[in-house]
């Protein structure tokens, strides 16, 4: 395994070089890898970009079944409480907190690869699997885009449309995630703007359809940004849309709430085809301990969330989107 230096040394040289590559990053940037396009099943690592796979195989695969045990809603409460009072006390203005929830379905992970429905998805062995609607950066030419995701609800509610746009909390939470998201681009690169704002998405799950809003921001690099390109991708780590804001101090509250590191949870994932990069937050996320599975969902913390909307949003995540 590489460390962080190494892992940005290799991301640029591949760059600068124009070799095709595949790179994984951990939440706590402990675990990165990368490898060369060509070498990335051989490491057990199946991807889909957005039609980009190196997943050619037909497998047969029975209709999705999953279940969830429900995760203790008073030890839920306990930490959501602690997050509003480090909020409270300007510490931070917005958390992303997360759960492993116990899950129970009749597909593998390589199965669950197979069957999603999703614009970006990973399957790394018998670890996890990753169905992520959420772009991180792209890269075309000299412009860098980032794709900054907030807000969720069912597409069932009545005019769930309207009350996501005017929910205030929801657009609060959206307005701090592409201020930072900005900032974020605006160390890289130069003239940052936001191209569109809180457009709505649809997304089919096995339970149903969920909307969600992200905006699109976008920035032109300098000329020879390759050579860097590893040491300014760490400089924008972790996604903002999956730690808060300010970004330093609010990670430390999450890693000193949180029960368990996060690992490639909320990391990221991408591929480079010597050209253009495309990547993607890893949300959506599965993983394999021993022989249980657990789902792994959050959303965003304010001084005025309430804690039974934010148990429920967490437990509405949980989907296999196959609808």
């Amino acid at each position: 395994m590489m460390d962080i230096s190494q892992f940005s040394k290799q991301i640029s040289e591949y760059t600068v070089q124009k070799i095709p590559y595949f790179f994984l990053i951990d939440f706590e940037l402990k675990r990165p890898m990368v490898c060369k396009l060509e070498e990335a099943e051989k490491n057990g690592i199946l991807y889909n970009f957005k039609g980009k796979t190196n997943a050619n195989e037909q497998i047969q695969i029975p209709k999705p079944e999953l279940t969830y045990t429900a995760i203790d809603k008073k030890n839920y409460f306990k930490k959501l409480y602690t997050v509003i009072e480090e909020l409270n006390n300007g510490n931070s203005f917005l958390l992303n907190l997360t759960f492993p929830t116990p899950i129970d379905c009749n597909l593998s992970l390589k199965e669950i690869f197979y069957a999603s429905n999703a614009p970006y998805k990973l399957c790394l062995k018998d670890n996890f699997v990753v169905f992520s609607p959420e772009s991180f950066v792209q890269i075309k030419g000299n412009q860098i885009s980032t794709f900054p995701m907030k807000g969720t609800i069912d597409a069932e509610i009545p005019e769930a449309k309207k009350i996501l746009l005017e929910n205030e909390k929801e657009a609060w939470e959206h307005h701090t995630i592409v201020d930072l998201m900005r900032n974020d681009l605006s160390m890289i690169a130069e003239k940052v703007r936001v191209n569109r704002f809180r457009y709505i998405e649809k997304i089919k799950t096995h339970k149903g359809e969920i909307l969600q809003t992200s905006s699109a921001v976008s920035g032109n690099l300098k000329e020879g940004w390759e050579n860097s390109f590893g040491e300014n991708l760490l400089k924008i780590l972790p996604a903002g849309s999956v730690s808060g804001a300010p970004k330093k101090k609010t990670v430390e509250i999450i890693q000193s709430v949180e029960d368990v590191p996060r690992g490639y949870y909320t990391g990221i994932f991408g591929w480079f085809d010597g050209e253009n990069l495309d990547s993607a937050v890893a949300i959506r996320f599965i993983e394999k301990q021993g022989e249980q599975l657990y789902f792994k969902s959050g959303g965003g913390i304010t001084a005025n969330s309430d804690p039974q909307k934010e148990y429920d949003e967490l437990i509405q995540k949980i989907y296999l989107p196959v609808g």
